[in-house]
């Protein structure tokens, strides 16, 4: 059941269909973040906008000048939109989550405080969303060997009794992802696109009926591709997982970019499968301040992966040597 507060945040927040020239935007996580700390602070919730918005809205002043009253009540007058939406959203079985949702992430609520998504859509089992794992990334044309090297290293994570987290991109994120779950191991896919029909998709149902995954997105589950939205949930994927490994990256595109947001911000420790080649993607983070991971991943213990105790990934690259040559 979806409460007023929700439908609230929803009107404000977000689009239910795809964005018409000059149509005033859905408030960003910041934006709401704002106009929601007035409401509390003028003891007024969400839920009291659906009835009473003119009034309510009438009242507000963005100190930064950013959300006008005019915005406010075009965002909120849309309900039957919404309520179209919702009825074909839910019957997918697709759930929506709040900032203020028992099973919000902590990790995002540490890791992004105001940046983090003021609402995710999602399907599949929430509770996995809390569990951590390691966030496997790379490249959509992805060669042979790092194609095997992805299925065994995600394998070994399964077994080892962590979730897959990735992107769901064709490429390096769907093979981890499916190798995963595969071999009886669990996935958390974040997806910027199409969630709604990536929901129905016979590729992952059975796993969502199993309780083995969870697709969520911080846009609407109709939203098309678009570059920006795929680079900028780059950070969900490192924020909630524990550990991060590169496999394959070039030398631009949202793999790199990623992976130099995640070493700049510190959100997770990361490794880059090593490789020989100078001038690659994987070089050039490596010299970002990410850590050589062994290449050959018969090798690879991946406890080693997360009991880093905190720690960057190169320093505890460091920390290994000696011992047995997982990492190099």
């Amino acid at each position: 059941m979806i409460n007023n507060n929700i439908k609230a945040i929803l009107l404000l927040c977000c689009h239910f269909s795809k964005a018409k020239k000059d149509e005033p935007n859905p408030l960003t996580p910041t934006e709401f973040r704002r106009f929601s700390s007035w409401l509390f602070e003028t003891k007024k919730h969400p839920s009291h906008l659906i009835d009473n918005f003119e009034e309510i809205v009438s009242e507000w002043k963005d100190p930064k000048e950013k959300i006008s009253s005019d915005r406010l009540k075009y965002l909120l007058g849309r309900g039957l939109e919404m309520s179209f939406a919702l009825d074909k959203w839910t019957s997918a079985g697709i759930w929506i989550m709040t900032r203020k949702d028992p099973d919000y992430p902590q990790k995002l609520k540490d890791k992004l405080d105001d940046l983090r998504p003021s609402i995710l859509f999602g399907v599949g089992n929430k509770k996995l969303l809390s569990s951590g794992g390691l966030a496997v990334v790379g490249s959509r044309n992805i060669s042979k060997i790092n194609e095997q090297f992805t299925i065994e290293i995600a394998k070994k994570t399964a077994q080892y009794g962590k979730s897959i987290v990735s992107g769901g991109a064709r490429g390096v994120d769907e093979t981890a992802m499916l190798s995963a779950l595969e071999s009886d191991g669990t996935a958390i896919g974040i997806v910027a696109d199409n969630l709604l029909e990536k929901s129905l998709s016979r590729k992952w149902r059975k796993y969502i009926k199993n309780n083995n995954l969870v697709l969520i997105s911080a846009y609407y589950p109709e939203a098309g591709f678009h570059v920006g939205s795929a680079m900028a949930r780059n950070k969900y994927i490192y924020c909630l997982a524990d550990a991060a490994l590169v496999i394959q990256s070039g030398t631009t595109g949202g793999t790199i970019a990623g992976a130099n947001e995640n070493l700049k911000k510190n959100w997770t420790p990361l490794w880059i499968k090593k490789t020989d080649e100078p001038n690659t993607g994987n070089t050039l983070i490596k010299d970002a301040g990410g850590a050589w991971c062994e290449s050959n991943s018969e090798k690879i213990d991946p406890s080693l992966f997360f009991n880093f105790h905190g720690k960057k990934a190169n320093d505890h690259n460091e920390d290994n040597k000696g011992q047995q040559k997982l990492f190099d």
